[in-house]
């Protein structure tokens, strides 16, 4: 079984810098790509980024320049540092973690953390 924990969610004037954290336990795997998504009400779940184990990196366009997905493969870690946040990256920030070994073996998410910004 594998387990996400995310911690860093709060409230934050527009601006500002929040860091998310997700540590995975259990069957991870070596090869495997973590990563964030955030999803409002009304709204389907969307990527914000994600990084593979072999330290590749993808942002949504609407991230790109603000937030950065770093690694720590050592701890089974993701981060998420946001800065200059706008009110409309407000939304519930799930881990997600995407397993690979003979083909893909499966994916997990945590809990979410919500992260609001205000005006």
């Amino acid at each position: 079984q594998v387990q996400l924990v995310e911690s860093g969610g709060g409230l934050v004037q527009a601006g500002g810098s929040l860091r998310l954290s997700c540590v995975a336990s259990g069957s991870v795997f070596r090869f495997n790509v973590m990563g964030w998504y955030r999803q409002v009400p009304g709204k389907q779940r969307e990527l914000v980024a994600t990084a593979t184990s072999g330290g590749s990196t993808n942002y949504a366009d609407s991230v790109k320049g603000r937030f950065t997905i770093s690694r720590d493969n050592a701890k089974n870690t993701v981060y998420l540092q946001m800065n200059s946040l706008k009110p409309e990256d407000t939304a519930v920030y799930y881990c997600n973690l995407e397993r690979y070994g003979l083909g893909h073996l499966g994916a997990n998410w945590g809990q979410g953390t919500q992260v609001t910004v205000s005006s």
